[in-house]
């Protein structure tokens, strides 16, 4: 009966309610919006009343093992008592206990802070790259004598990139936390130097422009302006693999790709950003189609060609000519 599944994404509701009132209006609300659930009446009071015997009688059952439990416990302490004053319990248990939780918990940190290493070294190397080949374009623009150099540059499609390469999860991996995203949500997550963390450790606060993320009593791990504004009220966060802070924003406007998370930081190359395909399929025919154009107009800058846009400008242009054979049009300069 018992369906862990779903136990983490319940958990960050709950974090965003106050009480058991507000998850069962939460989730009540999701049934009367998404599905026919209160079409019939009846079959619904029918099927809540039998959800809620199956669980008081499973809360009943545990309450009555726990009793039984706590009489056995109490009828067997006198003999208990007994045995624990024959034979002494060795005084350093304790101690080695805490001993293998504090080694466990510097492993953990030695590791936190070698991975980040790793992802810092790999950053500079990408801004290295990224400002080589603007260099390369820059140098190779001035060189040339011809004023059409930069678009032929492009066209040999050799562009330099505007920014560091997305993953393929359309963000990028940084020092101290690692993001990705799709047009609605961008998702951060930010590996913490302990194991084993529980959510009362954390401190995660989020707002509508800013995110904090770190354990309590010490120093935030990373904290900061978001590059673009999020719904704060429906932001949600939760412990993964007892080692990392999963935090998921909403994007208040929900078609806008981020460069990055935090203002300031190094941003990726918007033109190489990719919606996967199963993503598209879950958006309404109108916001498919606007997503598509991005996606098509950012391949057409990607190779030096026009946009969507710029291709209908000159169609017009192409026709208003054609139709007009009479105006000359060679000393026309077009913007």
């Amino acid at each position: 009966m018992a369906d862990e599944r779903f136990d983490s994404m319940l958990l960050a509701i709950a974090q965003q309610q106050q009480g058991i009132d507000g998850i069962l209006d939460t989730f009540f609300s999701f049934l009367s919006r998404k599905t026919d659930f209160f079409t019939q009446p009846d079959m619904a009071r029918r099927s809540v009343q039998q959800a809620m015997e199956r669980y008081l009688a499973a809360a009943e059952e545990k309450e009555r093992r726990a009793a039984a439990a706590e009489a056995q416990r109490r009828a067997a302490a006198p003999q208990q008592q007994q045995q624990r004053t024959q034979t002494a319990l060795p005084t350093s248990s304790r101690v080695e206990v805490l001993e293998d939780e504090d080694e466990v918990n510097a492993a953990a940190a030695a590791q936190a802070a070698q991975e980040a290493a790793r992802r810092k070294e790999e950053l500079e190397r990408q801004q290295r790259a990224v400002a080589d080949a603007q260099a390369a374009k820059d140098a190779a623009t001035a060189d040339s004598a011809d004023p059409a150099a930069p678009e032929a540059f492009a066209d040999t499609g050799a562009e330099a990139p505007r920014g560091l390469p997305p993953t393929a999860a359309n963000g990028f991996a940084y020092e101290k936390y690692i993001f990705s995203q799709s047009l609605q949500e961008a998702e951060v997550r930010v590996p913490l130097p302990a194991v084993s963390v529980k959510g009362k450790q954390v401190s995660v606060v989020i707002t509508g422009g800013h995110l904090s993320v770190g354990m309590k009593g010490q120093p935030p791990i990373v904290d900061g302006a978001l590059f673009a504004k999020v719904r704060a009220e429906e932001c949600m966060w939760t412990i993964e693999d007892g080692n990392t802070v999963v935090v998921t924003l909403y994007k208040a406007n929900a078609m806008e790709w981020w460069k990055t998370i935090f203002q300031g930081d190094p941003e990726i190359d918007l033109q190489k950003v990719m919606p996967e395909n199963s993503k598209l399929d879950d958006l309404d025919s109108d916001t498919r189609q606007t997503v598509e154009k991005m996606m098509y107009d950012q391949r057409q800058k990607m190779m030096g060609k026009p946009t969507s846009d710029e291709q209908k400008k000159q169609d017009m242009l192409r026709k208003f000519m054609e139709a007009h054979p009479e105006m000359d049009f060679s000393q026309a300069k077009f913007c």
